[in-house]
């Protein structure tokens, strides 16, 4: 069973990219606390937002994700794997696929939601995690949410995050 496509042009990609550097860039101080050496969840930052200002969207996209991932799975503080994790997500965001699954959803918010728990993990407070969603919300640009509306609900899944995920999903389809 193939999938509907999704009208997607790369202006709206670079759109969403750019948001999603922002947000990332967010907990990326929480990550650099843990780790201050340890440059690949900024690297995936710094490398979406050049797609995102114009540049080709190449090769060290993927690469700096999987790095910015590995990073996430390398650190024992939960803040900072958050973090790093937002800047997957904000990496990924340049892959977003432009056929109509709920999972593609995920590249859309990924950024922010980590972004958010990344903060409600390092304070303990969960409306710290309320505080950078109202923050991406409004900074978010009007082709994103443009782009989000062309897409099913997405999958959020359980938990803390999953309400994250659906927190922003709302809030973006307002």
């Amino acid at each position: 069973m193939g999938h509907e496509d999704i009208p997607l042009s790369l202006d709206e990609l670079r759109q969403l990219s750019l948001w999603t550097a922002e947000c990332a860039e967010q907990s990326l101080p929480l990550y650099e606390a843990a780790a201050p050496a340890d440059r690949r969840p900024r690297d995936a930052i710094e490398v979406v937002r050049l797609f995102g200002a114009g540049g080709k969207r190449t090769k060290a996209i993927r690469t700096a994700a999987f790095a910015a991932l590995k990073a996430a799975g390398e650190t024992d503080d939960p803040a900072a794997e958050a973090a790093a994790r937002a800047a997957v997500g904000a990496a990924g965001s340049a892959y977003l696929h432009p056929f109509a699954a709920a999972t593609q959803v995920k590249h859309i918010v990924a950024s922010a939601q980590y972004a958010a728990y990344a903060q409600e993990l390092a304070t303990g407070d969960p409306s710290a995690a309320d505080a950078v969603v109202r923050w991406a919300i409004e900074r978010v640009p009007p082709a994103v949410r443009d782009v989000l509306a062309r897409y099913p609900l997405g999958t959020p899944g359980r938990g803390r995050l999953g309400d994250l995920h659906r927190l922003l999903e709302d809030s973006l389809r307002r």
